[in-house]
């Protein structure tokens, strides 16, 4: 062949290459944002995490403190252990799988059960008025706010962030690849459809 023959048969194996190495620039890209989008959103669970420990070992001192006051009502301070229990376990359950969106609405579902019977617990507290002005249950209850009012800041960002994770996911071109880098469900939110959750959670005041 001539060189003047190859000419078009070296442009179309440039063109080609070219086509295949922007193909390859643009997975890249999405593989990477995909993971920090994820990376991202299981960072912000991790601050759900903290903040939800700290209220699950402020519980039982709260119960504790309560007893000696409410004889009377064992049923209701089994109640908030168990409910307690239950939201630590759907805790640990979400925390293993951040974003699952079964582990979410699992964990969500265990703390309103969790904040309806801390609600009831203190609705029996305002009968007790020596209870209300006990110094360690006044103090326990404002710890107990103040990291109501924490999750909740840690709850929009994780759900900002989930947001920003699945857009993009489902956006295109990134929606052609997603399944095949292991992207292949959107991120589940952090919601609670009971008024009784965690933002909209009962306040604690003595």
């Amino acid at each position: 062949m001539t060189t003047l023959a190859l000419a078009p048969m070296l442009i179309g194996l440039i063109a080609v290459g070219a086509l295949v190495a922007i193909l390859a620039i643009m997975m890249i890209s999405i593989y990477n944002r995909l993971v920090a989008l994820n990376m991202n959103f299981k960072n912000s669970f991790a601050q759900i995490d903290v903040q939800l420990k700290r209220r699950y070992d402020l519980i039982p001192n709260l119960v504790e403190t309560a007893k000696g006051y409410l004889a009377h009502e064992r049923g209701t301070l089994e109640a908030v252990i168990a409910a307690r229990n239950q939201a630590a376990a759907g805790l640990k359950a979400a925390a293993a799988h951040p974003g699952d969106a079964a582990s979410m609405a699992g964990l969500a579902s265990a703390e309103g059960a969790l904040s309806g019977a801390l609600g009831r617990l203190m609705v029996v507290a305002e009968a007790y008025p020596d209870l209300k002005a006990n110094q360690n249950m006044m103090q326990l209850t404002e710890e107990l706010t103040s990291t109501e009012n924490k999750i909740s800041f840690a709850r929009q960002a994780y759900n900002d962030a989930v947001m920003r994770f699945n857009t993009y996911r489902r956006s295109f071109p990134p929606v052609m690849f997603a399944g095949v880098f292991g992207y292949s469900q959107d991120a589940g939110l952090l919601e609670f459809a009971d008024k009784a959750a965690i933002q909209d959670a009962p306040k604690v005041k003595f």
